[in-house]
């Protein structure tokens, strides 16, 4: 397999990686499909900057004109924060937009998909996506469950998305293998909000220690990712019954116009965000910031073993 004409690395991630320098992945769907033009190319830049100040390399991951995209120019982007025609791309949808040489946002999925493919083993995202409410009836279970189980990659969030069903997701991983680490906490974050009153395997005392539990996986010839929970700040989080009182209501809209499949997570989002007067976009954020840092501390560490 020739992998040289599908991937793209830029010249500073492609020499970090051979020289075993850390690097963090950092997927683009946030940009595209989550945050208005322009605020989410000042979003981008911070995540980027955040990475490089604890000593890794950031990797902004996208699939511009059929070509796999690992770190992006300033132009590139500028065209994913703008959106235009911009795709949302998982596993099953690789294939199509490349050999169709389009353009596309990169999901966790696919964003663990490319880091592995670049040698990457650090991605830092918002929120996992996971079995959604009611899917004993509707199979609605996100890609990135089976992603972590096959693709050998620590991913650093801060828990599922509050509009799943937390509990049904943690047992998917269970039963996938998958280890759930806490950063410094025993309960499973629940993105918006720092508990979800589901715990985690292991309670994880700092980022080095989730480095060296990776390294072991692996080293063991145990394939597949890792998940760290890392909650949002306490000045940033959110109350739990406030939160699952407008999760409620979003998906009450959802479900009385009928929205489905991949077009769930957008509607629920913005409507969450309309219904907390934006302040559940700031936690967004301020998560994702978050995440980014931690990411960066697990890279150092992890590079240094």
């Amino acid at each position: 397999m020739n992998l040289k004409e599908y991937l793209s690395i830029t010249p500073e991630i492609s020499a970090a990686i051979r020289d075993g320098k850390p690097v963090v992945a950092l997927e683009s769907t946030i940009l595209s499909h989550g945050m208005p033009y322009p605020d989410n190319l000042a979003f981008a830049a911070e995540v980027e900057r955040i990475v490089r100040a604890e000593g890794a390399v950031p990797a902004t991951m996208a699939i511009i004109d059929g070509v796999l995209k690992v770190g992006l120019t300033q132009d590139e982007l500028e065209l994913m924060c703008k959106g235009e025609g911009v795709a949302k791309v998982s596993r099953r949808d690789l294939p199509i937009m490349v050999a169709e040489k389009r353009t596309g946002a990169t999901t966790v999925a696919s964003t663990m998909i490319l880091a592995s493919l670049a040698g990457i083993r650090v991605f830092a995202t918002g929120g996992i996506g996971g079995v959604h409410r009611g899917a004993e009836k509707t199979m609605d279970i996100s890609a990135d469950l089976q992603e972590l189980r096959q693709t050998s990659v620590a991913v650093v969030c801060a828990g599922a998305k509050m509009i799943l069903d937390i509990g049904l997701t943690l047992e998917y991983l269970e039963t996938m293998g998958v280890p759930v680490l806490g950063l410094r906490t025993d309960d499973f974050p629940a993105f918006y909000c720092r508990r979800s009153g589901f715990g985690v395997d292991y309670n994880a005392k700092d980022e080095a220690e989730i480095a060296r539990i990776a390294k072991t996986k692996w080293d063991l010839g145990l394939a597949g990712g890792i998940l760290i929970g890392n909650p949002v700040p306490e000045e940033y989080a959110m109350d739990f019954d406030e939160m699952t009182a407008v999760i409620e209501k979003a998906i009450a809209g959802a479900n009385a116009e009928g929205v489905r499949g991949k077009n769930i997570t957008p509607y629920l989002l913005a409507h969450i965000v309309e219904y907390t007067g934006g302040q559940s976009l700031k936690t967004n954020i301020q998560l994702a910031y978050n995440n980014a840092r931690a990411a960066g501390k697990i890279a150092v560490a992890y590079a240094k073993l």
